[in-house]
C-alpha cells in the first residue's frame, strides 16, 4: 500500500493510456457537453480553433481520471478522493484518434492537523497526446491515509 508517508515533493509518475474514439466523442458531447463542435464533424471543421470534430475538455478530464484511478489501484494508491481541484486548463484541443496519457508530481505533502488517520498531497497533473503536447493541466489536493498505527 502507498500512503501519505511514501509521498515525497518532486516524486513524479508517467503513466496511462487512454485512445479517444470518434464515437466516444460525439456519445460524451451528446450527453454532456453538446455544443456543435462536439457533436458534428462539419460545425467542428467551421470552428476557428479546432478546424474539426473536437473532444470536450470535461471529456478529457474524464478520461484523465480514469487513468489516474486504474494507476492508483495498480499502485495500491492509499487516496481517499479529493476536495477538489485548482488550475485546471485545456491548452490545445484534444480529437478524435488522440492517446492520451498522464504525468503527476506531487508538489507538497502534509498531515492533517485534525485528522490523524490522514494528510493531503497536492498533485499537478498533465495529460499529453501521443504528440507529448499538452492537452490540460491541473492542480489537486489528494487525500491519503496515513500508514496505521497498529
Amino acid at each position: 500500500m502507498r500512503y501519505l508517508e511514501d509521498l515525497k515533493p518532486g516524486d513524479t509518475e508517467r503513466f496511462g493510456s487512454y485512445l479517444m474514439t470518434r464515437e466516444e466523442v460525439v456519445e460524451f458531447a451528446s450527453r454532456y457537453d453538446p455544443q456543435p463542435f462536439h457533436i458534428d464533424e462539419a460545425a467542428g471543421a467551421a470552428h476557428p480553433l479546432f478546424k474539426k470534430l473536437a473532444a470536450s475538455g470535461w471529456h478529457t478530464a474524464a478520461a484523465t481520471m480514469r487513468m489516474i484511478v486504474d494507476h492508483n489501484q495498480a499502485v495500491q494508491a492509499a487516496s481517499l478522493g479529493s476536495p477538489g481541484l485548482e488550475n485546471i486548463s485545456w491548452p490545445i484541443p484534444t480529437y478524435p484518434g488522440d492517446t492520451l496519457s498522464v504525468e503527476s508530481e506531487i508538489l507538497e505533502v502534509r498531515r492533517s492537523n485534525s485528522r490523524p488517520e490522514m494528510g493531503f498531497a497536492k498533485t499537478r497533473s498533465t495529460t499529453f497526446n501521443q504528440h507529448g503536447q499538452v492537452v490540460m493541466t491541473f492542480t489537486a489536493n489528494v487525500m491519503f491515509a496515513t500508514i496505521p498505527a497498529d
